[in-house]
C-alpha cells in the first residue's frame, strides 16, 4: 500500500479486492471543476473485505505502553463492531508530499511515543477515522435500500433497517468505498461507548509470552552483517589511533570501520560518541573482534570530572540567587514577617533508562531507498537523521515499527540509528547494529542531576505564607538542536505546579550546573525530577508545624479551581482533581487509623502530563531493608480507553518509581560512567515488588495519557512512609544504604 498511487489505491480497494481502507481524506478538484472526495491511503486505518474480515491499523510506536491495543480501540468504538471481529496490524512510519508548503506530512498522523501523548493525540482523529467508515457503510446501505440513512442502525459489523433488512459491513464495503464522507462526522457520546473504558487484553500478548513477538533486535535479512562498536568512554572525546590487526584475524570478522562523533561544544545531531565498529557475520564474532581492538582515545574536556565535583558545583550554585522563573508576591518580605522559616535540601541523581531491549538498528541502504527496522520512539527523528546522512529524500526512507522492549525516553534519541547508517554506508551491506548492556549504561542520554533548595515561611498558626524552590541542575536543553529556544530550566523547574498559585508569596529559581554528559528525557521527566523534593518538603513542613500531611497538602492545593499551567500537560491545572485523588488515597490506606507497630504510612500526589495521581504506602524497615506492606495508587486520567492497559501502566510506573528511589543512580569518576551492568544498576526484583492496588477515578473528561503519571508521587510516598516508620528523613536519592546502621 505504501508505494501505490492514489488512482491505483482506489482501483485496487474498490474493485480488485472489493475492500475498503478508511482514514483521512483530502479534497481533489478534477479538471471539470466538480469537487470529489476520495479515500487516500495515507492514514488508512480500516480494511474490510467482502467476507467481513476487519483489520484496523495501529499507528504508534509500541514500547510497552499498550498503544497497539488502545489506539485501534478508538477506531473500533466508532466503527461500531465488537472487538472480537477485529484484527490489528502495525502500520509503518510513512510520509506523503505536502504541497503547501513544499515538504512532507505524516501519513498516519502522530506516530511518536513520548510525553504520554498517544491517547490525547488520537482521541479525535482516530475516532473520526472509525466514525467516517461507519458513516460510509451506513450510507451505502441507505442507497441500496432507497432509505434514509438516519433510520438505519449499526452494530456487530452490520447495518440494519427498521423493517428487518440487514447487510454486513463486508457486503457493503465495495459500495462504501465510492462514497465520500463529510469532513467531520458526529462522534458517540461517552454514554454510548461499548468498548472504551472496558478491559481489553494486549492484542499480541500470546505472541509475547510464547516468543513469537518480534522486536527491533530480531530484524534480519539474508546476508546481513552484525556490528558492535567500541565507543570513546569520555564525553566529547575522540579517536587517537586504532590497531585492528588482531581483530581482523578473528574468524567471522568482515571489516573494521571508524564512526565519527561530535566535536566538543557542538550540538549532538546524530550519534553521541566517536567509535570503532567491528562488523562480522555473527554477533559473537563481532564481540570477540571488539575485545581484540586496541584503541587510543583523546579524552576530551571532561576527562577529570566526577559526580563529587558535580555535587560541589551544585551546592555552590544553591548559595547564589539563580534566575527567577516565577515570582508571586514578595518571599523576602514574607520571610521577614513570618513566625518561622523551614528549610531543606534534596538531591536527585542522574539516571539511565536501561530498557530490557538495548538500543540497536537494522539498516538496508540502496541507491534510491533505505529501509530501517528499529525499536524507536521518534520515527520522525529517524527519518530526518537518515535523510541527512544519506541524502535520500525522506519519502524514500521506509521505517518499520516493531514492538520495542521498553523505551522510557531513551528511544526518543536516534543516535543508534545514525551509527548503523554510518556503518552501512562504509561496508555497503545490510547491517544490524547491536548494543550490549554495558554499551547502554555507558552511552545514554541521562536524566539530569539536581539539587533542590526549598524554604517555607509559616505564620503562628502553621499556615504557609511563603514558598521558595531553587533548583541547581544540569540543564536539559544543552547540545540539543531541537531545544535552542527553550529556557535553560526546561525539564528541571515546574514553576506552575502546586503550591504555586495557592501561596501568596511564591518564588521559583534556577541555576545551571555544567557537566560533561548528554541530558535526555527520562520517564515522566520533569515530574519525576521535581516531585520527590516538593512532596518530601511538604511532609517536613507538616512535621515541623505538627500538622497532618494530608491536611497540609489540601491547604496548599487550595480551593477547587482551574489555573494556568505552562508546561506539557496544560494549559490548565485543576486543583480539585488533585485534591480528590489525594483524599481517595488517604481513605483507601486508612490514613487516620492506628498504624501497626513498626510500620509507617506515607502519602504524596502530583499532576503529570494532564493526569492526576496519588500514592499511599505502608512500610516497615528491617535491618536496613524496606518492606512495602501496602501500596495504593489512585489516578484520574479523564475518560479511560483501555482499563486493563491503564491499570498495567499505573502499576508498572509505580514499581518503576519505587525501584528508582531504592537503588538507581549513575555516577562518574575520572570522566567515565562507573555503572557497567545490572549488578551496578540494580532494578527492583520481583520478590521486592509490592502488589500495587490501582484505583481509577471514573470520568468523562478528555483523556490524558498514563504511561508516566504512575512514577512521580511513588518516590516521595515511599520516603515519607520511611520517615513515619523510622524517623529517618531521606533527602538524597537513591536510598541505598542510608537506612543501615551508620549509613
Amino acid at each position: 500500500m505504501t508505494s501505490m498511487d492514489r488512482r491505483g489505491f482506489i482501483r485496487t480497494s474498490s474493485t480488485a479486492l472489493g475492500g475498503l481502507w478508511v482514514g483521512h481524506y483530502v479534497r481533489q478538484y478534477p479538471a471539470d471543476g466538480a469537487a470529489a472526495l476520495a479515500p487516500v491511503q495515507l492514514t488508512a486505518f480500516v480494511r474490510i473485505d467482502p467476507a467481513g474480515s476487519i483489520v484496523v491499523g495501529a499507528r504508534g510506536c509500541e514500547i510497552g505502553q499498550g498503544v497497539r491495543t488502545s489506539l485501534p480501540m478508538l477506531v473500533v468504538e466508532e466503527l461500531d463492531v465488537p472487538w472480537s471481529m477485529v484484527r490489528v496490524e502495525q502500520l509503518p512510519y510513512a510520509l506523503d508530499a505536502a504541497p503547501q508548503p513544499p515538504g512532507v506530512r505524516p501519513r498516519y498522523g502522530s506516530q511518536g511515543a513520548g510525553g504520554s501523548t498517544s491517547i490525547p493525540d488520537g482521541w479525535d482523529d482516530l475516532r473520526q477515522a472509525g466514525a467516517k467508515a461507519r458513516w460510509m457503510l451506513r450510507e451505502a446501505a441507505a442507497r441500496r435500500w432507497s432509505s434514509q440513512a438516519s433510520v438505519l442502525k449499526t452494530g456487530d459489523g452490520a447495518v440494519r433497517h427498521p423493517d428487518g433488512r440487514r447487510a454486513s459491513y463486508g457486503e457493503l464495503a465495495a459500495d462504501a468505498a465510492n462514497i465520500a464522507p463529510p469532513d467531520v462526522v458526529q462522534l458517540k457520546t461517552p454514554s454510548e461507548f461499548r468498548l472504551l473504558g472496558t478491559r481489553v487484553p494486549t492484542v499480541d500478548a500470546r505472541d509475547i509470552v510464547t516468543g513469537r513477538a518480534r522486536y527491533g533486535i530480531d530484524a534480519t535479512t539474508e546476508g546481513v552483517l552484525i556490528a558492535v562498536i567500541e565507543r570513546c568512554p569520555w564525553f566529547e572525546g575522540g579517536i587517537s589511533s586504532v590497531d585492528d590487526s588482531a581483530t581482523r584475524r578473528v574468524a567471522g570478522v568482515v571489516d573494521v570501520v571508524r564512526i565519527s562523533g561530535h566535536a566538543p561544544g557542538e550540538d549532538i545531531r546524530h550519534n553521541l560518541a566517536a567509535g570503532v565498529a567491528v562488523v562480522a557475520r555473527d554477533t559473537w564474532s563481532a564481540i570477540l573482534g571488539r575485545r581484540a581492538l586496541r584503541v587510543e582515545w583523546t579524552r576530551g574536556p571532561w576527562a577529570s570530572d566526577s559526580t563529587r565535583a558535580l555535587q560541589q558545583r551544585a551546592a555552590a550554585q544553591l548559595q547564589g540567587t539563580g534566575t527567577v522563573v516565577r515570582q508571586d508576591g514578595n518571599f523576602a518580605e514574607a520571610a521577614a514577617s513570618g513566625a518561622r522559616t523551614i528549610e531543606a535540601q534534596y538531591t536527585v541523581p542522574m539516571l539511565a533508562h536501561a530498557p530490557m531491549e538495548p538500543p540497536g538498528c537494522f539498516v538496508e541502504l540502496g541507491p534510491q531507498r533505505a529501509r530501517i527496522v528499529a525499536s524507536v520512539q521518534s520515527p520522525g527523528d529517524v527519518s530526518r537523521i537518515v535523510a541527512e546522512l544519506t541524502g535520500l529524500p525522506r519519502l524514500s526512507i521506509d521505517i518499520e515499527l516493531p514492538r520495542s522492549g521498553g523505551g522510557f525516553g531513551r528511544r526518543l534519541r536516534s543516535d543508534y540509528v545514525a551509527e548503523a547508517v554510518k556503518i552501512a554506508q562504509q561496508v555497503r551491506r545490510p547491517v544490524k547494529l547491536i548494543w550490549t548492556r554495558e554499551d547502554d549504561l555507558a552511552h545514554d542520554f541521562y536524566r539530569p542531576f539536581g539539587m533542590h533548595g526549598l524554604s517555607a515561611v509559616v505564620d503562628t498558626s502553621g499556615r504557609v505564607t511563603g514558598w521558595r524552590h531553587h533548583v541547581a541542575a544540569t540543564p536539559r536543553p544543552r547540545r540539543d538542536p531541537g531545544m535552542r529556544e527553550a529556557p535553560a530550566w526546561t525539564g528541571t523547574c515546574d514553576p506552575d505546579a502546586y503550591p504555586a498559585g495557592a501561596v501568596a508569596n511564591y518564588e521559583s529559581r534556577f541555576s545551571p550546573v555544567e557537566f560533561g554528559m548528554a541530558p535526555g528525557w527520562w520517564r515522566a521527566p520533569l515530574h519525576t525530577f521535581g516531585a520527590f523534593a516538593t512532596e518530601s518538603f511538604i511532609d517536613e513542613v507538616a512535621t515541623a508545624t505538627r500538622r497532618d500531611p494530608v491536611a497540609l497538602r489540601l491547604d496548599l492545593i487550595g480551593a477547587a479551581r482551574e489555573q494556568p499551567y505552562r508546561d506539557h500537560g496544560g494549559p490548565v491545572f485543576h486543583s480539585g482533581r488533585l485534591a480528590h485523588v489525594l483524599q481517595e488515597a488517604a481513605r483507601l490506606i486508612a490514613w487516620n487509623s492506628p498504624t501497626p507497630a513498626g510500620r509507617g504510612r506515607g502519602i504524596a500526589c502530583h499532576f503529570t502530563f494532564g493526569g492526576y495521581a496519588a500514592h499511599a504506602l505502608e512500610v516497615s524497615v528491617v535491618n536496613g531493608s524496606v518492606r512495602i506492606h501496602r501500596c495504593i495508587c489512585v489516578a484520574d486520567v479523564g475518560q479511560v480507553v483501555n482499563l486493563a492497559g491503564l491499570e498495567a501502566q499505573l502499576s508498572g510506573g509505580t514499581i518503576d518509581g519505587l525501584s528508582t528511589a531504592l537503588r538507581l543512580e549513575v555516577t562518574w569518576a575520572n570522566g567515565r560512567v562507573q555503572q557497567r551492568n545490572f549488578p551496578d544498576y540494580p532494578l527492583m526484583r520481583l520478590r521486592e515488588a509490592p502488589d500495587v492496588e490501582v484505583h481509577v477515578v471514573q470520568s468523562t473528561r478528555a483523556p490524558a495519557g498514563a504511561g508516566e503519571m504512575g512514577i512521580p508521587s511513588a518516590l516521595p510516598a515511599l520516603t515519607n512512609a520511611i520517615h513515619a516508620a523510622t524517623g529517618k528523613r531521606i533527602r538524597t536519592l537513591p536510598i541505598g544504604d542510608q537506612l543501615r546502621t551508620g549509613g
